[in-house]
């Protein structure tokens, strides 16, 4: 039988000596990894029991005060140790499918997750500046203006966390629409759906949001332009933004450690 675990209160009343399931606010910057420690908690001491049903998404990102896709990978990470299922449908959801969370496995899951956020920083690095002089080329009047709108929806935006993330994600793609490349696009919104965890972390600073987006208007200033380096530069200093908070905040480095790539070619090689 399915229990659904979002009213703590009929939990306690259908279920006599069960602890109600209480997830709680994210403090630290750790969101990824504390929102996963989160729930293998509650399942590793019976809180959650096999067959019981996560709150919504939407619900339990809230209590978390976590962004949904920093939540998002949280669980997929969960599915794919075997903890966790996503079911379709209107009787769906995220059900409990086993109470043996495996530690060992789950830690080697995470740093790995981690380590990817570099590779994608690094990644970003290469390509987005010269998405943003290719779109100094092209971009119309039209993409201008999109660009300012969303600008000045997030200058509205600056207390409503997932709001910010999603006008973020936005903003940077507008940029790749602007270059009327329809590969480039893509590649960028790959790029920014795995940019979920360290922009959940950027986005914890309140401070930084006002400062993302008056980068913004430099960028779009830049942009208008046309002139390849002024576009470079801004762009330099865009991605540095986040490329600090990730490394500052979580200890981590911005971009792949040096000896990471020559071991694992030896590796290929052999």
């Amino acid at each position: 039988m399915t229990r659904h675990v979002t009213d703590f209160r009929d939990v306690r009343g259908h279920h006599a000596g069960r602890v109600p399931v209480e997830f709680h606010p994210v403090r630290s910057l750790r969101t990824f990894e504390e929102a996963i420690e989160q729930i293998a908690y509650a399942i590793r001491v019976g809180d959650l029991a096999v067959g019981d049903r996560l709150p919504p998404e939407r619900t339990l990102a809230a209590t978390m005060q976590i962004s949904r896709p920093t939540l998002r990978e949280a669980i997929h990470l969960l599915v794919r140790t075997n903890v966790l299922e996503v079911r379709p449908g209107q009787s769906g959801g995220t059900f409990v499918i086993s109470d043996t969370v495996p530690n060992g496995l789950l830690q080697t899951r995470i740093h790995s997750h981690i380590h990817a956020v570099a590779e994608v920083l690094e990644a970003r690095r290469a390509l987005e500046p010269e998405v943003a002089q290719i779109a100094g080329v092209y971009a119309t009047q039209v993409d201008f203006d999109r660009l300012e709108t969303t600008i000045s929806e997030q200058w509205r935006a600056l207390n409503h966390r997932d709001r910010l993330l999603q006008l973020e994600e936005r903003f940077h793609l507008q940029i790749a629409r602007a270059t009327g490349n329809h590969m480039l696009v893509e590649l960028m919104k790959t790029l920014h759906g795995r940019l979920a965890i360290a922009w959940d972390i950027g986005k914890r600073l309140p401070k930084d949001d006002e400062h993302g987006i008056r980068l913004h208007e430099e960028t779009l200033a830049a942009l208008k332009s046309r002139d390849p380096r002024k576009i470079a530069e801004v762009m330099d200093r865009h991605l540095a933004l986040l490329e600090h908070l990730w490394a500052d905040e979580t200890g981590r480095p911005r971009l792949r450690e040096p000896n990471a790539t020559p071991a694992r070619r030896s590796s290929a090689a052999s």
